[in-house]
């Protein structure tokens, strides 16, 4: 049984800058590929692909590329991998106070306020928006540490503005300021996205996280609002989406490589979370791409 240990990501500014703007490009990459957290907000631009979104307990597969804000101490994995196919990722980071801690009570400011404290369940964004603050994000790569911070007071405002995003997870998503209970659903997070393709018994992830099996289930449905069993079909779900747009294997390969041992069941649970069934699903994706 492979266990990966949760991260506490430390992200440090560099001498004289109060936020960090990183660019990857497609060959060049250095994200994270576990479930993480850390204190700083985190914006992301990735430019074009396929690939998954999981954040918090909300996992979803993107297509043409994704904007996302992702709050502090949400725990979320890297957004691409060598098999998206995007342009480049872009990633500021920063802290909630990182102009100072009264700078988002002025009145001028009050939507980016607001913004930053939605981001604590994860936001999406799309259109327009996506293009339009992802554009801004990628040219700030040659502006001076002045102008970028500018840039990055323009983008919050957009963001503040825009009508073309959706909140990730449910209001009732507990968000966990204790660093024990981080590192302890980071854990379980970090075992379901390594072990998903096999069976996964609660007693299993209940010692895991060092409790009884009544106990983990009450602190796992009470954290993400989801059964763990719901969490893992979920991911089962969104591993066999982003197979469907990526992999040229059939739907029953989709069906075992995704972790189901049912066709039957896989075709109804996958109906059931997408709205079509695998096939019609990748019929309409080709479609869209051409």
């Amino acid at each position: 049984m492979i266990i990966h240990k949760p991260k506490l990501e430390s992200i440090s500014p560099n001498f004289g800058n109060s936020f960090t703007y990183q660019k990857f490009v497609e060959k060049h990459r250095t994200r994270n590929v576990v479930w993480h957290y850390h204190p700083e907000i985190e914006l992301v631009y990735v430019n074009g692909g396929t690939g998954k979104r999981q954040v918090g307990s909300n996992l979803s597969c993107y297509t043409w590329g994704t904007l996302i804000l992702v709050g502090s101490n949400l725990p979320h994995c890297s957004f691409t991998d060598q098999l998206t196919g995007n342009k480049c990722e872009t990633v500021i980071h920063m802290k909630a106070d990182f102009l100072g801690s009264e700078f988002f009570d002025i009145p001028e400011t009050a939507k980016i306020k607001k913004l930053l404290q939605v981001a604590q369940l994860g936001i999406v964004f799309s259109g327009d928006t996506k293009t339009s603050v992802g554009a801004l994000m990628e040219e700030m790569e040659h502006q001076t540490d002045f102008e970028r911070l500018v840039s990055i007071l323009i983008v919050l405002n957009e963001l503040g503005n825009t009508d073309e995003f959706r909140i990730l997870n449910a209001d009732g998503f507990a968000l966990l300021s204790d660093v024990k209970d981080n590192d302890r659903i980071n854990l379980v997070f970090n075992h379901v996205k390594t072990n998903f393709k096999e069976e996964i018994p609660l007693k299993e992830v209940a010692h895991l996280a060092s409790m009884t099996i009544p106990s983990f289930c009450r602190y796992f449905k009470k954290i993400t609002n989801k059964t763990f069993t719901q969490f893992v079909n979920e991911y089962r779900l969104v591993h066999a989406s982003k197979l469907l747009a990526e992999q040229p294997i059939s739907i029953t390969e989709v069906c075992f490589e995704s972790g189901f041992n049912n066709f039957s069941h896989f075709n109804k649970q996958f109906k059931a979370f997408t709205g079509k069934n695998p096939s019609d699903y990748r019929k309409q994706l080709k479609t869209v791409l051409e």
